[in-house]
């Protein structure tokens, strides 16, 4: 299939694109290399794409209307992830205006996109965070996300709004994944392990928030790029067993469909420090804080839904893929072993 690919340069998106290439799609990526982090970064990723014949990228923003729109009629894919929008809890709290424009703006003209050329499928990237103030664990699909605590939780839920409305009005098939703490080689040097691994062999302290009390269900990209291409392969359908008196937020009569990626194995954050510090061979120096705004204490990802619709469950286990982390981020950097 040709597929597009936005977020090219990112970390799950190059991952996704070298799956993709692997089995023998054609790629459209798209990125526009903005500096949210360091731009180095997305580069050497997108110098391990550039080479192969059935890639084919293009430097565009997701948020330029008439450039996506003749993309979208120049390229012709036949199905897309969606996996570019301006990331991070913390940043949305004083640049609020670039997640609207990313993640309202560019999402609008996606689904546009999709819906003039069509496009068979539209696989999208939602968020754990759409599940806000809820304290219910795990979350899973069926519950109701109406109390979002961070600007891009709510953006993220927006998305899947836009999405069904798309879904009901046109018949465009949607699929909202919703990651569950992405981390592995290539991670974005904003999430915690990258920030602790170069605190720590830096000799530096660690900022630990809620004072270590913190559960994330941390996943590795391998997994979420695998519960990705499965879900783009089968694209949603309408739900014969809706109930319109009695609505699931998971399904709808229109093809539209929401899943959990997540590993399904809760973690201690001080746990995850640990796996860190033994595949660093280094103890942290940790600065406890408090919670930060914006931030919830626990995550959780039931994940049956996706296993019956894919027959696929993320199953890495935490200490493995930080391990993995490490071994790309030493060589990455150039970075003699500590141990």
């Amino acid at each position: 299939m040709k597929i597009l690919v936005t977020g090219a340069a990112g970390f799950i998106g190059m991952h996704t694109i070298l799956r993709l290439l692997a089995r023998g799609d054609t790629v459209v990526g798209i990125d526009n290399l903005n500096d949210y982090y360091d731009v180095r970064l997305k580069e050497a990723r997108l110098a391990r794409l550039v080479p192969h014949p059935a890639f084919h990228f293009y430097k565009q923003d997701i948020v330029d209307r008439e450039g996506m729109a003749q993309l979208f009629l120049r390229e012709k894919p036949q199905r897309v992830i969606h996996l570019a929008a301006q990331a991070g809890v913390r940043y949305s709290l004083s640049n609020p205006h670039a997640y609207i424009d990313a993640n309202i703006q560019g999402f609008m003209n996606i689904l546009e996109g999709c819906r003039h050329n069509e496009v068979e499928h539209l696989a999208y990237a939602s968020s754990s965070s759409v599940y806000g103030g809820n304290t219910a664990l795990p979350f899973h699909e069926h519950q109701n996300i109406d109390h979002p605590v961070s600007l891009y939780a709510a953006t993220k839920k927006a998305n899947e709004l836009m999405a069904h409305t798309y879904s009901h009005l046109f018949r465009l098939p949607t699929t909202g994944l919703r990651f569950f703490t992405v981390y592995g080689p290539w991670g974005r040097p904003d999430m915690a392990l990258f920030l602790f691994t170069k605190a720590i062999l830096g000799g530096e302290l660690i900022d630990v928030f809620n004072h270590g009390k913190m559960v994330r269900d941390f996943t590795y990209v391998d997994d979420i790029v695998e519960g990705v291409i499965r879900v783009v392969d089968k694209p949603a359908d309408s739900d014969a067993a809706f109930d319109s008196a009695n609505p699931d937020p998971a399904t709808s009569n229109a093809p539209y469909r929401v899943f959990n990626i997540g590993n399904n194995q809760p973690t201690p954050l001080m746990e995850y420090i640990n796996a860190l510090e033994e595949a660093l061979g280094m103890e942290a120096k940790k600065n406890f804080l408090p919670m930060q705004a914006g931030d919830v204490p626990a995550t959780a990802a039931n994940t049956r839904e996706l296993e019956s619709w894919v027959g696929f469950k993320p199953n890495t286990k935490v200490r493995q893929g930080v391990a993995n982390f490490v071994a790309w981020y030493l060589e990455h950097y150039g970075v003699v072993s500590p141990r």
